[in-house]
Formats: structure tokens, C-alpha cells, sequence
């Protein structure tokens, strides 16, 4: 069982940013891709971004140029870099790890979940 611990939420200011982490109780969190979502109030968890164990990575076109994730294999740890944030970028923030290291937008394909981290922005 793999465990994630989501940090790094918090209250801002649209045009703001933040770092979410995610950290990873696996020695194997090099051979996960990694994923995080996004829940809303009232909506569906929704797909923000990938990222594979090569490092490549795949956005939603909502956050395009302004998210960017990135993983430190050394830490056991993903981040997600969010930038220019707007109002509805609100939301429960989870990350998800994938056990056979496939990129994929598909919620169902994840293996492991976090417990989410709330990130609230005001405008």
C-alpha cells in the first residue's frame, strides 16, 4: 500500500501562485507515473495533469502555461507548480500515483490517492 501525502494548499490571491507537493511512502516512486486532479464544490473530480517517469508531462487545456508538474525522485515527491491562479481554479487538489507508469487523464486508472489539499483563490 502506498501512502501520499498532499501539502502546500492554501488561500490566495487570483494572479498568485503555489506549490503543491506530494510526497510518496514507496521506494519505488520512480517506476509511478503520477497524477493530479481536482474537485470543485458540487463538481466531478476533474483531470489537471500527468507526469511520467521520464518526466514528461501532460496538462488539462485549462491550466496550460500556467501549471507545471515536476518530480524529485530522490524525495519520493511531485509537485505541482500553479501560477497566474484564477477563482476557478478552486478546488480540492489531489495527487494519484499509477503503478504501471502510464500517462493517463483517466481517474480510474489510478492505483493510489491522497488525501487532498484545499487551495482557495480569491478574486
Amino acid at each position: 500500500q502506498v501512502q501520499l501525502v498532499e501539502s502546500g494548499g492554501g488561500l490566495v490571491q487570483a494572479g498568485d501562485s503555489l506549490r503543491l507537493s506530494c510526497t510518496a511512502s514507496t521506494r519505488t516512486f520512480s517506476s509511478y507515473a503520477m497524477g493530479w486532479f481536482r474537485q470543485a464544490p458540487g463538481k466531478e473530480r476533474e483531470f489537471v495533469g500527468t507526469i511520467s517517469r521520464a518526466s514528461r508531462t501532460y496538462y488539462t487545456d485549462s491550466v496550460k502555461g500556467r501549471f507545471t508538474i515536476s518530480r524529485d525522485n530522490a524525495k519520493n515527491t511531485v509537485y505541482l507548480q500553479m501560477n497566474s491562479l484564477r477563482p476557478e481554479d478552486t478546488a480540492v487538489y489531489y495527487c494519484a500515483a499509477e503503478r504501471a507508469g502510464a500517462m493517463t487523464s483517466q481517474a480510474s486508472s489510478y492505483d493510489y490517492w491522497g488525501q487532498g489539499t484545499q487551495v482557495t483563490v480569491s478574486s
